[in-house]
């Protein structure tokens, strides 16, 4: 077993989508990014890799390929777990923390979590999304950008 942790930054911009978990969450600006932005999905993907020592998203997707311009995160997610799988890996659980002063997330989290969990194919039981506020300290608090981390747990294929 290996575990690997993961952890992404972006701006908050008017003119975007905010796209969390592949979750389109209504609110006034969105993240700014090459893809789409995705920071929870992003802090995912590098446990994930992380935990499988396959480097991270910057060296399997990097932001100067416009083939990765706008592309869903979820995508890139889906891609992840097929590297994992064909090197030997199973996800086994991940954990994952939305820093974010605002938008409120709650509604959204399980279909985060469903999401996460279905491009990966594992059963949605093993991926836990949650959210905090840094009680409006920092550039998370001030609402200029959101942060998102994540743990994963990975083991060998049988």
């Amino acid at each position: 077993m290996r575990i690997g942790q993961g952890y992404d930054v972006h701006r908050l911009i008017s003119g975007r989508d905010l796209i969390l978990g592949g979750v389109r969450v209504p609110y006034d600006r969105g993240l700014d990014g090459h893809s789409d932005a995705d920071v929870l999905t992003h802090a995912v993907m590098d446990a994930l890799l992380g935990a499988a020592k396959l480097g991270d998203i910057g060296k399997l997707f990097p932001d100067t390929d416009d083939r990765y311009k706008g592309i869903s995160s979820l995508e890139l997610l889906r891609r992840v777990g097929e590297r994992l799988r064909e090197q030997g890996w199973a996800v086994v659980n991940i954990d994952a923390t939305l820093v974010a002063q605002a938008p409120k997330i709650a509604p959204y989290k399980a279909q985060m979590a469903r999401n996460m969990a279905e491009c990966l194919g594992i059963p949605e039981e093993q991926v836990n999304v949650k959210a905090t506020t840094e009680e409006h300290l920092g550039f998370t608090g001030d609402g200029s950008g959101m942060s998102a981390q994540a743990v994963a747990l990975i083991e060998r294929l049988a």
